[in-house]
């Protein structure tokens, strides 16, 4: 059975999860969400799911647990918790906005706000998903620092980025000065189009594998269990 663009990125969000133990996922947009229950469903059983309110879930969305809002903040101050945000902007750090574009006292545009990106960031792991690869996105520098980079984060306990997934690769931190790194193509994909699409350049090594495929277990997992109306095709088109 054929990938397609979509289901790897689906098994690059999963993989932030790999082995977790029992951490809370807290996946945000649809990829990520197939993504944290696959890795539930495979090789990350002890990962919690949650509602999004009050209550542990299964991976079928079925409740398993109970969470009181002290507990889920225990959680996520106590590096308890994996977030994989989205990016309205993201540097070659790891910096996040999500909150407005241009000057900050007068800006083009106003979007989400920095809601709860700094204690996300500073307090427990957060990778970063994001659909569309392309220079507004991946920048030179954000407008708003939301989600706190690495040259931002000196003494930062528990902070940490896994990795950024978007619709042309897996990009890591992996670098002597935690740069952003080219960690994973998806298949079709060039390096090429990895440096025309971005605002700065990342770090590439020497050679740079592709995202691995997804197994036929997980394509089916994928396709009947977690999402048979195929909605993921419509965050990232083949």
């Amino acid at each position: 059975m054929t990938a397609t663009r979509s289901e790897y990125c689906v098994i690059a969000c999963a993989e932030a999860w790999r082995d977790a133990g029992e951490i809370l996922a807290s996946p945000m947009g649809l990829i990520p969400s197939i993504g944290a229950r696959l890795a539930r469903l495979t090789f990350s059983p002890d990962l919690l799911l949650t509602d999004g309110e009050a209550l542990l879930v299964r991976p079928d969305g079925t409740p398993e647990g109970w969470l009181p809002y002290r507990r889920h903040l225990a959680l996520v101050t106590g590096g308890r918790r994996h977030v994989m945000m989205g990016a309205s902007q993201i540097d070659r750090y790891g910096n996040q906005n999500i909150s407005c574009i241009g000057d900050w006292a007068r800006p083009k545009r106003q979007l989400l706000g920095v809601r709860g990106a700094p204690v996300n960031t500073l307090n427990n792991p957060t990778s970063y998903w994001v659909p569309r690869h392309s220079r507004r996105v991946f920048v030179e520098k954000v407008d708003l620092v939301c989600g706190v980079g690495y040259d931002h984060a000196a003494g930062a306990r528990f902070h940490r980025i896994p990795r950024v997934v978007s619709d042309l690769g897996v990009f890591d931190f992996d670098t002597p000065d935690r740069s952003m790194r080219l960690a994973s193509l998806h298949p079709g994909v060039t390096v090429e189009q990895v440096r025309e699409a971005t605002g700065f350049e990342p770090a590439v090594p020497d050679e740079v594998p592709f995202t691995r495929e997804p197994t036929a277990r997980e394509l089916e997992l994928i396709r009947e269990v977690l999402d048979p109306a195929g909605a993921r095709a419509r965050e990232v088109a083949s």
